[in-house]
């Protein structure tokens, strides 16, 4: 059994009195500890599906399930890390970390809660910033406080819709390759099941062990593509590759298609 099961999800959004349909029929699973990119152009639905897994809104069609089990809502078994930080600011960057512990770790005591804080907080680089707000922290260590808390939290499952599309590119890339690393472990944990929005295809080859490249009109699954590099990955040499290069193109190629085949159009996308 997969970790989670994607079937037939169809959204229908109704918008003055008008009827949209964000997805339709989209069906695939995530094995236990896989990492699984979605990716596509704007409107394809990749935010709406995120949504549905994180139990804040219902499909209309079809249904996901969490270890055999449909979601019902929002659940301590999953965490999710916004583009947009999403962090308190009036709680210090240790404080926004302990939140998100005590969300799912209710019983434990307030001391062990800023315990594992600190472990995340330093894993991502932080240990000397832990007691600045956010707005004294950089943009990619607002984000890094996100993860810290998402990982912090220790959920079976960690959402991501577009973390790093607000970030500067050299900061994107360490964060990149910061989730790759502690999403990787050392080898003694099980790692995380990821799904991962993003419309940045370097990023999803460099991340994932398999994409799912959406289409619109409406918002459907064209294909899923394994990633067929192994791990670990280092991007300097993995982009040298003359194998990169090929199955760059076949997902660019995918990608660009769906972007013509809008063109000149008069449907309203989601």
């Amino acid at each position: 059994m997969s970790k989670i099961e994607i079937q037939n999800l169809t959204v229908d959004y109704v918008e003055r009195n008008k009827s949209f349909t964000a997805l339709k029929d989209v069906s695939f699973s995530v094995e236990a500890g896989e990492f699984v990119s979605v990716i596509g152009s704007s409107g394809c639905g990749k935010s709406t599906l995120l949504s549905i897994l994180e139990g804040i809104n219902f499909p209309t069609g079809g249904q996901i399930l969490i270890d055999g089990e449909p979601i019902k809502g929002t659940g301590s078994d999953r965490g999710v890390v916004f583009q947009h930080y999403s962090l308190f600011p009036w709680m210090t960057a240790r404080k926004n970390v302990a939140f998100g512990i005590k969300q799912v770790k209710k019983k434990i005591s307030k001391e062990e809660r800023f315990r594992i804080a600190d472990q995340f907080l330093d894993k991502v680089g932080l240990e000397d910033f832990k007691n600045k707000y956010p707005s004294q922290l950089s943009g990619g260590m607002q984000q890094r406080v996100a993860i810290a808390r998402a990982l912090a939290m220790d959920t079976d499952i960690l959402l991501m819709d577009e973390p790093f599309g607000a970030i500067d590119a050299k900061n994107r890339t360490i964060l990149q390759e910061l989730l790759l690393k502690l999403w990787e472990g050392d080898g003694k944990q099980e790692k995380k099941t990821v799904v991962f929005v993003t419309h940045d295809i370097d990023e999803a080859i460099l991340l994932s062990d398999k994409i799912v490249m959406m289409a619109t009109n409406p918002g459907r699954v064209s294909k899923e593509i394994e990633v067929p590099f192994k791990r670990p990955r280092v991007r300097a040499e993995l982009v040298q590759t003359k194998e990169y290069g090929v199955f760059r193109n076949e997902l660019l190629s995918l990608f660009y298609s769906d972007i013509a085949s809008k063109i000149g159009g008069d449907e309203v996308v989601l």
